[in-house]
Parts: C-alpha cells; sequence; structure tokens
C-alpha cells in the first residue's frame, strides 16, 4: 500500500511540475526558454546530494551495526546519485551554450561536481573489486563516507571562489520571482519523491539479487 502511495504521489508530482514548468511559469527575461532547463538541473542536482548524503548515513551506519540493509541502500542510493548527477552535467552545458557561449568551462562548481560524479563512479567500481561480501561492503562505507566530503565543496565553491555559476540562494533568500519560486520548490519535491520511489525499487531487486545468490552458492556445496 505505502508502495503504491508512493507511486501515485511521484507521478502526479512529477506531472505538476512538468505543466508548470512549460506551461504556467513565465520565460526569463534574459535567457528566455533555455532557463526552463534550470528546473530540472537545479532539483537533479539536489537529488544527487541528497543520495550521497544516505550514503554517507548507510556507511556510518553499517560500521556501527554490520548490517547488510544500510549497505543494500547505500549501495542503492550512490546508483540513483551517479544517475542524477548526470542529469547535471548534461543539463549545465545545455544551459550553459546560449548562455556563456560555451558547452563547458573550467568553473569551481562545474569542475568540483564533475569530480563528485567521478569519486561516487569509483565507489560503484570498488564495489566490484571485492568477491567477499563482508569486505566488499566494509570498504564500500569507508569510501562513501570519504566521497561526501566533496558535497559541500560544490555547494560552497560558488562563495569560496570567483565563479559564473549563478546563485539560487543568498543572503535575503530565494533570489527569483514568486512563480519561478513556485515552479523550483515543486520540482523539488517531484524529484524527491522519485529518488525515494527509485530507492525502494532498487532496493528491493537488490534484496532479491542476493537471495538468488545465496541459493546458488548452497547449490554449489
Amino acid at each position: 500500500m505505502a508502495k503504491k502511495a508512493l507511486t501515485w504521489l511521484t507521478y502526479l508530482s512529477v506531472l505538476a511540475a512538468t505543466y508548470l514548468v512549460f506551461m504556467w511559469v513565465p520565460n526569463e527575461k534574459v535567457m528566455g526558454p533555455v532557463q526552463k532547463i534550470f528546473y530540472f538541473h537545479v532539483a537533479a542536482a539536489w537529488v544527487g546530494f541528497f543520495a550521497f548524503l544516505i550514503v554517507f548515513l548507510c556507511g556510518v551506519a553499517y560500521l556501527v551495526t554490520r548490517a547488510e540493509k544500510w549497505d543494500l541502500y547505500g549501495a542503492s542510493s550512490a546508483e540513483i546519485g551517479v544517475l542524477f548527477t548526470t542529469i547535471v552535467l548534461i543539463t549545465g552545458p545545455i544551459w550553459a551554450r546560449p548562455t556563456w557561449n560555451a558547452w563547458w568551462t573550467w568553473d569551481p562548481r562545474l569542475t568540483t561536481t564533475l569530480v563528485l560524479w567521478f569519486i561516487y563512479l569509483a565507489y560503484l567500481m570498488v564495489r566490484t573489486s571485492f568477491p567477499e561480501p563482508e569486505k566488499r561492503m566494509r570498504f564500500s562505507a569507508i569510501f562513501g563516507i570519504i566521497g561526501f566530503i566533496d558535497v559541500p565543496i560544490v555547494w560552497f565553491s560558488i562563495r569560496w571562489w570567483r565563479t559564473i555559476h549563478p546563485v539560487v540562494v543568498d543572503g535575503s533568500g530565494f533570489a527569483m520571482s514568486s512563480k519561478m519560486l513556485t515552479t523550483l520548490l515543486v520540482s523539488l519535491v517531484a524529484f524527491t519523491l522519485l529518488y525515494l520511489y527509485l530507492l525502494t525499487t532498487r532496493v528491493a531487486v537488490a534484496r532479491i539479487d542476493n537471495q538468488i545468490q545465496r541459493i546458488k552458492e548452497a547449490v554449489l556445496r
């Protein structure tokens, strides 16, 4: 019942966000229609950050409890985080080309985000390097905890270094109109629900994979 409710909430929120982005919110005066990428770009970045936070928390929980479920949640969240960070790295250049007249610049925000993407790709590769489950889970937890260090670096990069990347939140709040803010918030909610849906689905698949692997090992003994 809970999964069905989450599925419907995700579907309706994504539908609402899509309507607001393409039909309701006005075009930005300077950038025009291309600015609408902003709502997907920022929402995807938020989900990437949140997913890697879950990896961090699950890594800590695993090292404390040694419970396999935390490894499953951490690994599943890392996969989803890499997916949404990939979306960030794709939508960013599409937005940048007409705005900055360049597909890519080695801006601090862009560079640190690319590093973050490589870190969690490496995390997923580490998981395939250890056939022993206990060692794989332990090293994955440690890697996920250390890798999270780059997340606050990405967030504060536009405040620590000179950058051309726009500042969405300043000292006075969100630097945008009320309609743009509403659309952004709905997009954030939609992408967060989509993350939760993907996480629960991926964990369920991972549990089935583990059960199949145990059955195979039992048959081969």
